[in-house]
């Protein structure tokens, strides 16, 4: 069977392209040595399945290893205690019966019906004082149905056996693993105010979890490798891997995703080395296709204002926010996946959810796009060599808001300028470029563009007018910014909330820059 990339369940090395974990396994398997227990909480499509697959399958050597998943078992099972516990033995008899028959066995003729949790803690007893070799529980999809009492009070009798067990006056399990989308200890809270003393979680024995599910570039580097090994190809593994994780910052779905689109879609027919520009061609393919993990997105900003405001701060605005997980707003934004930590502030977590939440915050000032459509025809900014005009386009945006949005318009302006202009360059670069926001530290907010298109780059400066002192600031950090990415030319878009203001482009050389801006 020849191999493919996958991106739907786990994944398995006999049938996927698989980065090569092993060095996480180590990790994890250290914990498990010195007897923790641990919760894995990660976002949804973040390959916890496949990591716990995978773990379970280098255990078993070693270990008896019960692996269960609370996934699809439905609410009514948490309802009562008797039905609770019979199916958790069941699951736990399950698992056995497809990794150890006689296992399986000797826990199915030591349970009988048994009627609660007290019971099902005696039956954990017997199996484990009894057994050959010492037992790993791992439960995945934990979140499922863990709002409810009675999911509680069955952490708290593997708690408590936990510390009976370190007092010598106990047998349970050597670890035990917890994965889901949410921590064990936040999900209680939904329990409601008349049980608020479960503040001190039952799971309040978990060690940390650290380890580092993402992948990194020389990570992805062992999938495109093993890949290249089974086609005969050769290609700039190392160039390539660094690519895909500029984009993904190792999110292993769009890893995988990326990898599939390269191998399914554009290289279909002929299975020939990619190039950078495959993998930029699978972003865009990505941004605009439908799928769980932009679908959870939507509907998780949808629900939430706050949530949805603060991210519109972030990467429109270009306002600067303190990375604090104490913040219940930034620690919901972690456990989405969404936020991380970029030298104490928060940043989104990878270029294709930035990209995408901005498209969809774009998508909504609809209103505006037929004022836009005389002003921001594609054809009329591309150069001769595939290359932007981008003067045009500024002189081209200036027109429009000093056309379409007059005074009146002075406090939407202020709060979706920066929107209207990203909104006014999407069509223009949609389908070749791309247009990344990058959130710069000054006191001006600003907020630089960085426009891919073809194989030029561009960068435009996005700021507020506060005095001619921070301008110049401004200016020469966008001459240093220039620097770094080897740019001679840079561009400005000055938002000028002044009552009598006027619109204007300017043109000036600063440190053997030449800068482009327009006031509007």
């Amino acid at each position: 069977m020849k191999k493919r990339f996958n991106t739907t369940g786990v994944c398995v090395s006999r049938k996927h392209y698989m980065v090569d974990i092993s060095s996480k396994v180590k990790e994890i398997e250290k914990l498990i040595e010195n007897e923790f227990y641990f919760t894995i909480n990660r976002p949804r499509q973040y390959g916890k399945t496949t990591t716990l697959n995978v773990i379970a399958n280098y255990l078993r050597e070693k270990y008896l290893v019960i692996d269960i998943s609370f996934e699809g078992i439905g609410d009514s099972v948490f309802e009562e205690e008797k039905i609770f516990c019979n199916k958790f033995l069941k699951l736990m008899i399950n698992s056995l019966r497809f990794s150890d028959k006689k296992e399986s066995d000797r826990l199915s003729n030591i349970t009988g019906e048994i009627n609660d949790i007290a019971e099902l803690s005696e039956v954990i007893t017997s199996f484990v004082e009894n057994g050959e070799k010492e037992v790993i529980l791992i439960i995945d999809e934990v979140d499922k149905s863990s709002n409810n009492q009675l999911f509680l009070s069955f952490i708290g009798m593997l708690r408590n056996k936990y510390l009976s067990r370190e007092m010598g006056k106990d047998y349970t399990f050597k670890s035990v693993i917890l994965a889901g989308v949410y921590d064990v200890k936040s999900l209680k809270l939904k329990l409601g105010s008349e049980q608020e003393s479960k503040y001190n979680s039952p799971w309040n024995i978990a060690a940390d979890f650290n380890v580092d599910m993402s992948f990194s570039p020389a990570e992805i580097s062992t999938m495109l490798r093993e890949y290249c090994d089974e086609n005969n190809i050769s290609m700039d593994i190392k160039e390539l891997s660094e690519e895909i994780y500029f984009f993904t910052e190792g999110y292993p779905f769009l890893v995988s995703r990326i990898c599939q689109i390269i191998d399914e879609r554009i290289n279909e027919l002929d299975k020939k080395p990619w190039s950078i520009w495959d993998v930029q061609k699978a972003v865009k393919i990505i941004l605009d296709e439908k799928n769980t993990l932009f679908d959870t997105m939507i509907k998780n900003l949808e629900n939430n204002e706050e949530l949805y405001d603060y991210i519109e701060d972030i990467i429109i605005r270009g306002v600067q926010k303190t990375f604090n997980k104490d913040n219940p707003l930034i620690d919901l934004g972690i456990t989405y996946g969404y936020f991380k930590n970029s030298h104490g502030k928060v940043a989104i977590a990878n270029k294709i959810f930035s990209e995408r939440m901005y498209n969809y915050m774009v998508s909504k000032l609809e209103n505006i796009y037929s004022k836009m459509d005389d002003y921001n025809f594609k054809g009329a900014f591309i150069e001769p060599n595939g290359g932007l005009n981008v003067e045009k386009i500024l002189q081209r945006f200036m027109q429009f808001m000093k056309e379409q949005y007059s005074s009146k318009d002075q406090e939407f302006i202020e709060h979706h300028g920066r929107l209207l202009f990203l909104a006014f360059i999407k069509p223009i670069i949609n389908g070749v470029g791309f247009d990344f926001k990058e959130v710069q530290i000054s006191e001006e907010k600003r907020l630089d563009v960085v426009i891919t298109y073809n194989k030029f780059k561009y960068i435009i400066e996005m700021k507020i007018w506060r005095g001619q002192k921070y301008h110049q600031d401004g200016v020469n950090q966008l001459c240093d910014y220039l620097d770094i990415n080897s740019l001679d030319k840079g561009y400005l878009v000055i938002f000028n909330f002044n009552k009598n203001k006027e619109f204007k482009e300017e043109r000036i050389r600063v440190q053997g820059k030449d800068i482009f801006g327009v006031y509007v």
